[in-house]
């Protein structure tokens, strides 16, 4: 699907920031201007021209406030968020030393923050016991009642946020009466930058703490806890609940059964013979080639770099040959939906691939261009999303 620009990578990330307008995190106008004024594949008008709405809005939701207006300061607030993680996006050649990129992330955290205290039922920052320290989290509420209720915990992926996941799946969530318990993990936005964690293949050991916490709240029905991750969350989510048996059902949006052969099946032909054979300068010299072409692939390598903590974009390609499925999908026991667009540049055929390796109860739900949601992880298509997962998941869960 093309959306505003010709460049793949910036058409996508558009889509992206433009679909959350469903549930308050855009609004399509803003959108659309700021495109207007972002010439294809320019990554610094990209962050100038995001990154001025996100102030303009932000400047917009912080005079609502002070003059008492609470819903007009929540909404401008929720849309200054999903801006600014928009704007810093393409920012990734070195985002620990990078002042502009750290300002971007901390307003995105600080607008989301401000507006999570007005929502009808306030929002909850968490700090969940992780090893030696903690994970970051919300916990949102259906309602203030403590009653116990169906629980969806949930993680985003390789460039996911903390905050996006209010627009992503929460607020979906919350209006069919589910508690949701959203968290970043290792080599996730906040856990990464604040924190220095990185990315790790045994995510049950980060999964595990998450569910021992959400089944100590008030609010949760420790026996109808649903996990979700999205994107590279499909890897992360089914890795864990091969071993973490304490969910009642997954969710893979997408469905991933092998992240480093799809990551290197969209990179350039040769590499994955020079990486066997530990050619490094060799492919590091044609990555270099081809990022200087591609917006995406030069996003790609320095996230790659940043979230698993890698000296090089041909290192965390190494690494990423851990996050496999095989010999494990066969663990997991409980009701798992993998969700499947026919349009998916990323990840094309992996839900096929872990959806017949499970051994469990299992569904593929099929997402089609046609209905406007063949893009990865249905980008566009959120309400659909929600309303085929959501049904299937009341089901699953009486």
């Amino acid at each position: 699907m093309k959306f505003l620009f010709d460049d793949e990578s910036f058409s996508f990330e558009a889509l992206r920031a433009a679909g959350y307008a469903a549930r308050g995190g855009a609004d399509l106008g803003e959108v659309l201007v700021a495109c207007a004024n972002i010439p294809d594949g320019d990554e610094e008008a990209w962050c100038r021209e995001w990154g001025a709405l996100a102030d303009r809005i932000r400047d917009t939701g912080l005079a609502a406030l002070a003059a008492g207006h609470r819903v007009s300061a929540r909404d401008a607030l929720l849309r200054a968020s999903n801006y600014y993680r928009t704007a810093e996006f393409f920012r990734r050649a070195d985002p620990d030393n990078d002042h502009e990129s750290a300002r971007l992330a901390r307003l995105s955290r600080e607008s989301f923050a401000a507006a999570a205290e007005l929502l009808d039922v306030p929002a909850r920052r968490v700090a969940i016991p992780y090893e030696s320290t903690s994970l970051p989290g919300y916990l949102f509420l259906a309602d203030d009642s403590g009653a116990p209720r169906p629980t969806l915990v949930y993680h985003g992926g390789f460039d996911s946020t903390l905050e996006e996941s209010y627009f992503a799946i929460a607020l979906g969530g919350l209006e069919r009466g589910y508690t949701v318990l959203a968290f970043d993990g290792p080599g996730q936005a906040t856990a990464r930058r604040l924190q220095g964690l990185v990315f790790r293949p045994d995510w049950e050991k980060v999964v595990t703490p998450v569910i021992d916490y959400a089944a100590a709240l008030p609010e949760v029905d420790e026996h109808r806890m649903v996990l979700m991750g999205t994107s590279f969350g499909g890897y992360l989510a089914a890795r864990a609940a091969a071993f973490e048996h304490r969910i009642a059902a997954l969710v893979l949006n997408d469905g991933l059964f092998d992240f480093g052969g799809a990551v290197l099946r969209g990179l350039p032909q040769a590499l994955p013979a020079l990486i066997e054979a530990g050619r490094d300068a060799e492919a590091e010299a044609v990555m270099a080639q081809a990022a200087a072409h591609s917006a995406y692939l030069r996003w790609a390598a320095g996230n790659s770099r940043w979230t698993f903590g890698a000296t090089s974009a041909v290192q965390a390609l190494r690494e990423m040959r851990a996050y496999t499925m095989a010999g494990i999908a066969d663990r997991i026991t409980c009701p798992t939906l993998v969700l499947d667009p026919d349009n998916d540049q990323f990840f094309r055929g992996e839900p096929r691939r872990i959806f017949d390796a499970l051994r469990c109860p299992k569904e593929l739900i099929t997402f089609t261009a046609a209905e406007g949601a063949g893009e990865h992880c249905q980008e566009g298509a959120g309400l659909l999303t929600e309303q085929r997962v959501f049904d299937r998941l009341d089901a699953l869960l009486r």
